[in-house]
């Protein structure tokens, strides 16, 4: 009942601070070194309820969400004592999908044997459900914050430091969770899955691995993943270098299992660190929606399967240059631009402001990212845009 408690009362606090409107103009700005101050008790503080409030899920090596239940095994590979720096972490999906439970139960005992990282916390949990989707589902997305946060205050976890990869019905769900979540890992791969609906425009930002046997014909695998691959082909030369990071491996004389040989994917990711602030961001929102993106965001009403919002910061210059949404979000801190100079606010040529935004502590206080269990910084400043044809420059700014 505390665990369950402490979660309540942390997630009413956040809801209060998000109802807040516009920043007053009789609050204090904050200087630089204030809001890092602030935001460093933010976390502190955040990092310590969820200890609190994760701790017999840990210690059980079970997580609940609502109706759902996620059991987990996890072990750790390289030095017992936490790295300087922190630990890695790999999340390992395992195959069988929509099948007897005993069947996922054998593709859950093979998934701990299947992959040995050189250093890290390797997690693999149980799939909740015994479903052909029972990766892509929406209560994923918690279970998965909720495995990273634990991972962090319990194992020493670098939050910057975390991998996924699936193989099978696990590389189904790989296919969904890297674009939808691709804010929160440092690297993915693919194994031996159907990349169904899953869209890859998102995962710009993220090295993203693809691993295929070339007589993998079942539900035309082969074939799809050469397609997907081709297509980050040719994103990343409409993107330019240095985006859409891929590596793909098609082994022609493997059926649907490779061998072994996918198992240097591992190696593969651990050489990349999370891109926690890109410049440049292109989200294009799954079937299972969420509230923000890196450091963009979307509220509620306007959230839509499928649209799409590139935005990207140059220098002193925040440009939406494409947005699906009304509405649209943005969070700044001072890694993103210097929040001591003005700022240019452009909606896709056309400037609609250029001012200099507060650090607030009301706003360090509202995060981004409404999750309990995200371990993202919040943000000194977040603005609102939103088109309106009413007004000369088609839309107008303002600072919540």
């Amino acid at each position: 009942m505390k665990t369950k408690q402490t979660i309540f009362t942390f997630a009413a606090g956040l809801l209060l601070f998000g109802a807040g409107s516009t920043v007053s103009g009789a609050e204090k700005a904050l200087t630089k070194a204030a809001a890092e101050a602030q935001t460093r008790a933010f976390t502190t503080e955040r990092r310590a309820q969820l200890r609190e409030a994760l701790a017999e899920e840990w210690a059980n090596h079970e997580f609940t969400n609502g109706e759902y239940r996620m059991r987990f095994w996890d072990t750790i590979y390289g030095p017992k004592e936490v790295p300087e720096g922190g630990r890695s972490l790999y999340i390992s999906l395992h195959g069988g999908g929509g099948a007897p439970a005993q069947v996922n139960d054998g593709q859950w005992e093979n998934q701990k044997r299947l992959y040995r990282p050189a250093e890290g916390l390797y997690f693999v949990p149980r799939s909740p459900t015994d479903t052909w989707n029972m990766w892509h589902q929406e209560y994923m997305n918690d279970f998965l914050r909720k495995t990273i946060a634990a991972a962090v205050v319990f194992e020493g976890v670098n939050p910057e430091k975390v991998y996924i990869l699936g193989y099978s019905a696990g590389g189904d769900g790989l296919y969904q969770l890297a674009p939808r979540l691709a804010d929160h890992w440092a690297a993915a791969s693919m194994m031996a899955g159907h990349p169904g609906d899953a869209r890859p425009e998102s995962l710009r930002n993220l090295p993203f691995a693809i691993f295929m046997g070339g007589q993998d014909a079942a539900y035309d695998r082969n074939s799809l993943a050469r397609q997907y691959s081709t297509t980050l082909d040719r994103l990343s030369i409409a993107e330019g270098d240095g985006t859409y990071l891929h590596d793909t491996h098609i082994y022609e004389d493997c059926g649907h299992w490779m061998l072994h040989r996918d198992t240097i994917a591992l190696p593969w990711m651990a050489q990349f660190t999370r891109n926690t602030y890109p410049k440049r961001v292109i989200w294009v929102q799954d079937d299972v929606l969420r509230d923000n993106f890196y450091w963009l965001g979307v509220p509620e009403l306007h959230r839509r399967a499928g649209a799409k919002i590139v935005a990207e910061i140059k220098g002193q210059t925040v440009r939406i240059e494409e947005s699906d949404s009304p509405v649209v979000l943005v969070g700044l801190n001072d890694t993103l631009l210097d929040l001591d100079k003005p700022v240019t606010i452009l909606l896709g040529d056309r400037p609609i402001a250029t001012k200099r935004f507060r650090r607030t502590a009301a706003t360090l206080s509202k995060p981004l990212n409404p999750s309990v269990y995200s371990l993202d910084a919040p943000y000194p400043v977040i603005l609102k845009i939103e088109k309106n044809a009413a007004v000369k420059t088609g839309a107008t700014v303002t600072q919540l």
